[in-house]
Formats: C-alpha cells, structure tokens, sequence
C-alpha cells in the first residue's frame, strides 16, 4: 500500500514563452502566495511539471506546475482564492508489513522487463533475496546478439529485442508516460532516478529515458538486486511449472530445477511458448484485444514544423512528438509508441518471421520520426481463442517474412502508394531505418487483412487532417507491427494468483495487465505488495 502525507501543494497552469527562463514560473508562484496574503519568504518553490501547449502554432507556451513547501517543514495552507489551478502535493512512500508465512524457499520472478524488475528490487530491498530470470541475455550479451541480427541476418529466437534483461521495453525510447492514476507513479519514475535516468523525467509531462539510457539503468537495478543477495540467472527458460504439497514451487528451468515460495510469472507479450505451456497444465487463459499494422517514417524536421510551426527547433520545446486516433468507423485506428528523431528497429523473436517497432536514444537526434499506426483487432476476428489470437500475429509476421523476401528484410511501401493502391515507389526523401536500410518494397495489402489496410488508409486520411503532412505520399510504411501488446490475459483473482494455483503470480503486460514501462512496473509492485504481506522476509536461497 501507499501511504501519503501531505507536504504542500501545486500551482498549475503558469502559461510562459519558451523564451522566458523557466525560473520566472517560480517568481510568478512567489508573487501569487503574496498576493494571497502569504509571505513566500519561508516557502521553497520548484519546477514540478512542465507541458508544451501548441494548440496555437503562432503562440506554443510552456504551462508549468509550482510545487511550493515549507522551507522548514511546518504545514501550510494553500490560498483560498487564487487565479491558477491549486492541488495538494504529497509525499509517497510504499508501506507493508511482513506477513507470517514461512517457507524455506525465496521468491522468484520469471522475466526481466519493468514488471519482474520492479518486484525483485523491491522484494531484494525487503529482505526477500528473490531470483529473476530471463531467457535471454545481459543488457551487453542481448545488445551484441542484436547487433549481429542488424548486421548478418542472424536472429537469436533466445536473446533479441523481445527477451533478455529490461524485456520489450528497453529498444524503445523508455517512454514513461501512462494514464494509469496510481500514486506509485512518482516511486516508479523516482527510482529509475536513482538508478541514473536524467532527472527531467520527474516534471515532464511526457517522461522519456531513452534506449541508450534506459540500458544503463537496467544494468544499475540488476546489479542492486544481487547486491541485496538476490540472484540473477540469464539464458533461463521457464519450461514447465510444479506445485508441491507444502505449497512451494518448482520451476523447471533450462537451468534446472529452482524451487520457490511464490512465482510471478512476468514473461512479456512475445512469450509464446510460455502461454503454450500453461494452457497445457491448466492455467486460465483467454483471448483479449490488441492491434496490428505497420510503422511509418518522416522526417523529423517536418513534424516539428507541423506541430510547433516557426517555434520548431526550440532548445526548450524538443522534438516534436503526437498522438492521434480516430474510432469514427467504429473499430479504431490510433498512433502507437511515437519514436522522435529514431529508429524503426528488427523485433523478431521467432524464425520465419519479420516484426518492426521503434526506438529512440535520449538525444532523440535521429534523421527521422517514426510511429506504430495500428488497428484495433478484436477477438471475432481471429476465432476468440488464445491460441488463434497468437496464430493471427504469427501469421502476419510470416507473411511480412516472405514479402520481405526471406531474409528478415522488411516490407516498405511508401504512403503514396499505398494510399493509391499500387507498389514499386523506392523511398527517395524519406530513407527506412529498419537494418540499415535492408527493406524491399511491396504492397501491404499482399500482407496485412484487408479490415486493417481499410482501416489504416482511413485512417492516414484523418491524421493529415490534424497533423498537416501526416499522409504525405513520401513517407514510408514498414511492416509489421504485431507485439503492441499481449494477445491473451492470464487470469488472476482479486489477491492477484492465477485462478486456481495458489503460488503463482501474473504480472505485468505479458500477463494481460499492462501496457508500457510504467504501468507494468505498476503492476510488478504491487504483486510484490501481496508477497511482502504474506510470507516472512527469508534471506536464504535454496534451488
């Protein structure tokens, strides 16, 4: 649980230049507490949120959001009247109590993306000595089989973009922006501070990291883990799961046997096979929504004038990034994973076949934007079992194989041409990052159902509305986008244990409940929570 206390409060809504040094927002909050009547002698003013408004191109601002606090500690009260938006500021702390429960066994938590990551530093930190594991590899070793894949050709179905310390989420931009309300969110962005992300994620309004950064932090987080006398296990595979009659567990592991006290079992959204094997031993399982399309390229200086206009290029605004959808058909066709100044990286994990996403180094200083533009697809489209749902995105990426050539190039079309229905235009002003430019173009018809190409040229329509220069005829399309999100949910009850296993723990977006670094390190805290208030602190590690 989080406990909250109450040291201060907000002023929001202070509309200044970009021009304007962002110190003058502090001034403006000092003025208004004296206005109010309130000597802001003994109060301490600090930037706490930062925002562009660029609903007017001719007039973009930057709105801040003051945190004012005593400088001494004592309470004190927000003015009554005020012209800006007042909210109250509180400072967050994870509090639970160990539980009662014994077990010779620590916990383990199966998968290293921001979900296992956040359980296991949070269950090392209370005295817990968990295992984690992954089947790929170190931040290092998985960057090194990554790169061979750009390189060669040559994908290993164990370490790649989707497995392997910091899961999915680290070749991305490590964004943080979520809309989950949970007063975990500041610990969260809090902690990856301390594990050495830049410090302007705690007042942006749109957090990001970086891949390049966010790799760093994972080592750190790992690291800390063993410190505390947790153990880390790479090239681990979760291959089969036992429940004893004492309650603990075994996990059957490429690694051997490890026994447990409890499993939180967060695999990610590409863990194919680990959803097979626990349909086979009974877990509950069901088919969910997600969505499917391609990813598509700019230029990064033409969405920045498109946003910011004449303000494009500001030190203090950055580069530009959107988000935009349209569910006027009824379905939904939206903008996914926007990737500033990026890459559009090599995702597979399965030979045969081709995935796309995207990714940003902090500087975000690439030559292009890229973005998912994906379709929703619902369970009657595919059969509505978890084991079509999985057949839909496979079959997809072996098409985009074969389209490709048969070579993990990927599939390109340029926006002109699929939005006239024919093939054949080479990229010329916009040029594809995927693997260096290792892409062939075709038609993402011969790829993609015709329900989601309908749906993406509607929806290219509607966003060169909103975003002027969105559906121009040089940018590029790039194929697939399947691994949005996980195709099923295993189901858990209200303590958060799969039904019917007492033991064991889904967790996070592999497991059906989140999406995106933050919301799944959400989740891994709280699975942690449940641990800590159950069983006793065992600091020793049996396997």
């Amino acid at each position: 649980m989080i406990e909250e206390k109450s040291i201060g409060f907000l002023i929001n809504g202070i509309s200044l230049s970009p021009d304007v040094d962002e110190n003058e927002a502090c001034s403006i909050a000092a003025t208004e507490m004296k206005r109010a009547g309130i000597s802001p002698a003994r109060l301490r003013f600090d930037i706490y949120k930062r925002s562009v408004d660029a609903r007017r191109k001719d007039r973009v601002r930057l709105v801040y959001s003051i945190s004012v606090r005593s400088k001494n500690g004592e309470k004190i009260e927000p003015p009554i009247r005020s012209r800006y938006g007042i909210t109250p500021l509180y400072d967050r702390e994870i509090q639970a109590e160990s539980g009662s429960e014994k077990s010779p066994y620590s916990p383990l938590i199966v998968g290293m993306g921001p979900a296992g990551l956040f359980c296991a530093l949070l269950l090392a930190e209370r005295g817990y000595s968990p295992t984690i594991i992954d089947r790929g590899d170190s931040i290092a070793q998985r960057s090194r089989a990554h790169g061979r894949f750009v390189q060669e050709g040559i994908l290993d179905t164990e370490s790649n973009i989707q497995f392997g310390a910091g899961g999915a989420g680290t070749y991305s931009d490590g964004k943080l922006l979520t809309r989950v309300n949970d007063p975990r969110v500041a610990y969260v962005l809090s902690r990856f501070c301390e594990f050495g992300a830049p410090e302007e994620i705690m007042i942006s309004a749109k957090p990001h990291i970086g891949t390049d950064r966010l790799m760093e932090v994972v080592d750190r987080m790992l690291s800390r883990i063993e410190e505390l006398g947790g153990r880390v296990l790479y090239r681990c595979r979760l291959d089969g799961i036992s429940e004893m009659a004492d309650g603990s567990i075994v996990a059957k592991t490429t690694k051997g046997e490890i026994h447990s006290s409890a499993l939180v079992l967060a695999p990610g959204h590409s863990a194919r096979d680990t959803y097979a094997m626990l349909m086979q031993n009974g877990y509950a399982i069901e088919a969910k929504p997600f969505s499917v399309g391609v990813r598509i390229e700019h230029l990064q200086s033409k969405i920045d004038e498109a946003l910011y206009g004449s303000w494009a290029g500001h030190p203090r605004i950055g580069r530009g990034e959107y988000h935009l959808s349209d569910t006027t058909s009824g379905r939904g066709v939206y903008t996914f994973c926007m990737c500033p100044g990026g890459q559009v990286v090599a995702a597979a994990s399965e030979e045969g076949g081709v995935v796309v996403n995207g990714m940003s180094v902090y500087a975000r200083d690439g030559k292009n934007a890229n973005s998912a533009v994906c379709v929703s697809v619902r369970p009657e489209d595919y059969g509505a079992t978890p084991e079509l749902a999985i057949a839909f995105q496979r079959n997809l990426e072996k098409a985009a194989f074969l389209a490709g050539g048969s070579d993990y190039y990927a599939p390109i079309q340029t926006v002109g041409d699929f939005l006239q229905g024919k093939q054949g235009s080479e990229p010329t002003t916009v040029l594809p990052t995927y693997r260096d430019g290792r892409v062939r173009c075709v038609s993402m018809d011969r790829i993609l159902p015709s329900f989601v190409t309908e749906e993406l040229r509607r929806g290219l329509h509607s966003f060169d509305r909103k975003l002027l220069g969105f559906a121009h005829s040089e940018a590029v399309l790039s194929g697939v986008e399947t691994r949005t999100s996980a195709p099923v949910r295993i189901l858990r009850d209200d303590q958060m244990r799969a039904l019917g296993h007492t033991n064991v723990y889904p967790c996070g977006e592999g497991a059906g409940y989140a999406g995106g670094i933050t919301s799944a390190a959400l989740d891994g805290i709280r699975v942690a929570e449940r641990l800590i208030e159950r069983f006793q602190p065992n600091e020793k590690d049996f396997c």
